[in-house]
């Protein structure tokens, strides 16, 4: 077994039989952690999201002051978290084979909705790396300060790392993130619940201060922040929503019954949702919590400043931080789960590469997991690895694909005959529309301007890739009037000297057409007469051509000789067999030059030329 392939069953494990793909299936209970990650732990920040747009954006210096309507605005997203779940679990039952928003759009609503969906997850599967990997580093960073001048390199192991996992196989992923996914849940709703307990904290000077200006205008808050802010934090925190799509797009990962077992998990992750967010913004105004800024002095985050406030600063606080670290950068999975998933959808129907579609030896789509590692990497080191940067670019896409599943279930169930769950996605969707155009136009100058761009750009490719494939078929496809067509072939054999191992080449060269010529290119002219002679032994009926090369270049002399000989008979088909030593060790390979390789770039481009490798072993 090579060197290469050992070390891939050592990272990766060793392939696994497509007979036992359901074998891989999840049960629920790996695959809420799977799926759920990226919801949940949507939680470390969510609250913390829309308490930095009210302290920032609030006029006059009054943000503080309006901290204390976190909840709020966490129990009308908990109201919407639900709407949208209730939508997804009619799409899971509607559409087990998979596929959700892009599945759901395309068949109701027609190709191009489908292929903005598509997109528009696609994007957002890669922001959910990035965002999902900043903001666990960045929990990191809350425990060991000393880390803060190092969050972009730390971003990137963390996506090394989830690369990995994911390139293993679904199942051992699962197994991998339960703990984590686990732990987190009982973590936040212990910390709630003795948090709960716990006497409110005073409030600090100048946040008591901020309230007294603002009860000094004699206006009510919501006056005072107006609906620019309003919307502006709603939006913020709609950061929660992200990954509830997930299970519905991934249900061909579910064991059987599929429909069910999805469906399950989509309710137990809303209601987990739901009470871990409103929890953690009670605690956060129970403590009266300051959110700060990543570049301040001392970062904390705020979930961070929550555990403080009610463990201190002892081995319950740093187990949170640990584990909250953990589940971030772990849900990120939901992302690798779905992305390569739905990109064999898309694949399957021409508008990607079907590299997408191919499944790998671990029975995953493993090269749409290495395109979203790649890009998610990217943009963690385009936005210096800062969550508060990278969410405005977050929320978009997936409010897009709600607003496209659900109503696409409008269409379904409405074809279907049933009223009830055609109100249900009719509001849902018309809820998720208002919230796309909240989010692009709140967060337009936080960087959102970009998604549209980038949704253009990813729409125009999938029609390029789909134009392609489409001429290709057009072009290859066979017609009735179409016959064999006949083919003049020419063999070059290159010999670069005489030896035991270039005599099968040439036993091979003479059985393959009566057209032969050996090629020799000379870098040393008194070398000359040594291979004509020794040639003469053993190739007398095949003619020696001599290249001469005062620039002591292999490829280029062969080149020119191919274009001539095709330039004389555009017909030709010409075989270029070159013979290749191969080594008992493989460090002894670095010994031995492969003229294949140069060659194979060289000819790349040119039409009717083949090239054959005539292997050697050295014992």
């Amino acid at each position: 077994m090579a060197l290469a392939t050992r070390l891939k069953h050592f990272l990766l494990g060793r392939p696994i039989a497509t007979k036992r793909a359901h074998h891989e299936r999840l049960p629920k209970r790996f695959a809420l952690p799977v799926f759920a990650s990226d919801a949940l732990s949507s939680n470390a920040y969510a609250t913390e999201e829309i308490m930095l747009a009210l302290k920032i954006f609030a006029p006059a210096g009054l943000g503080l002051a309006f901290l204390s309507h976190t909840v709020e605005f966490a129990v009308a997203i908990s109201i919407l978290i639900f709407i949208v779940a209730i939508s997804y679990y009619q799409t899971i039952h509607a559409y087990p084979q998979g596929g959700g928003s892009y599945t759901v759009s395309k068949e109701n609503l027609g190709e191009f909705p489908g292929k903005v969906a598509g997109a528009a997850l696609l994007i957002d599967y890669i922001l959910t790396v990035s965002v999902s990997i900043s903001a666990g580093v960045l929990a990191i960073v809350s425990l060991v300060p000393t880390l803060q001048a190092h969050i972009v390199p730390l971003g990137l192991s963390a996506i090394f790392l989830m690369t990995m996992l994911n390139l293993r196989g679904t199942r051992e992923s699962g197994v991998v993130f339960s703990v984590p996914a686990y732990g987190f849940i009982l973590l936040m709703i212990s910390m709630i619940g003795y948090g709960l307990t716990l006497a409110p904290a005073p409030v600090p000077v100048e946040m008591l201060e901020a309230q007294q200006r603002a009860a000094a205008t004699g206006q009510p808050w919501y006056a005072l922040v107006g609906v620019f802010l309003i919307l502006k934090a709603f939006s913020s925190g709609c950061a929660a929503l992200t990954g509830i799509e997930a299970i519905s797009n991934g249900t061909t990962a579910f064991k059987e019954p599929v429909a069910r077992n999805a469906s399950t998990v989509l309710i137990v992750l809303a209601v987990l949702l739901s009470i871990i967010f409103c929890g953690i913004s009670i605690l956060a105004e129970r403590f009266h919590v300051i959110p700060m800024e990543v570049s301040e002095p001392g970062f904390k985050t705020v979930v961070a400043q929550i555990a403080t406030a009610v463990f201190g600063e002892g081995p319950l606080f740093g187990l949170i931080q640990v584990i909250t670290a953990a589940i971030l950068i772990l849900a990120a999975n939901t992302a690798y789960a779905g992305f390569p998933r739905l990109a064999n959808l898309i694949a399957q129907d021409g508008f990607l590469p079907r590299q997408f579609a191919s499944l790998g030896d671990r029975l995953v789509f493993q090269n749409g997991i290495i395109v979203l590692s790649i890009v998610a990497g990217m943009l963690i080191v385009g936005f210096g690895g800062d969550t508060h940067k990278l969410v405005p670019l977050y929320a978009i896409g997936v409010f897009m694909s709600f607003t496209l599943s659900q109503y696409g279930m409008v269409v379904f169930s409405k074809r279907k005959g049933k009223i009830v769950p055609m109100v249900i996605s009719l509001v849902g969707g018309t809820v998720t529309l208002v919230i796309t155009f909240v989010v692009a136009v709140s967060k337009w100058t936080s960087g959102a301007w970009l998604v549209p761009p980038a949704l253009i750009v990813m729409l125009l490719f999938f029609d390029r890739v789909k134009n392609h494939y489409k001429k290709l078929g057009q072009a290859l496809s066979v017609q009735p009037d179409d016959t064999l067509p006949k083919v003049r072939s020419t063999v070059l054999l290159l010999v670069p000297r005489m030896h035991k191992g270039i005599l099968q080449a040439v036993a091979y060269a003479r059985s393959m057409t009566t057209d032969v010529r050996a090629l020799h290119v000379t870098l040393d002219p008194k070398g000359t007469g040594r291979i004509k002679e020794d040639w003469a032994k053993f190739g007398a009926d095949i003619p020696l051509v001599i290249l001469e090369s005062p620039y002591r270049s292999l490829v280029e002399p062969i080149t020119e000789y191919i274009d001539e000989a095709i330039e004389d008979s555009p017909d030709l088909l010409v075989t270029v067999i070159v013979p290749q030593a191969v080594p008992k060790k493989w460090w002894q390979g670095m010994l031995h030059s492969n003229a294949a390789v140069p060659l194979k770039l060289a000819l790349a481009g040119r039409k009717n030329v083949v090239i054959t490798n005539i292997r050697y072993f050295i014992t």
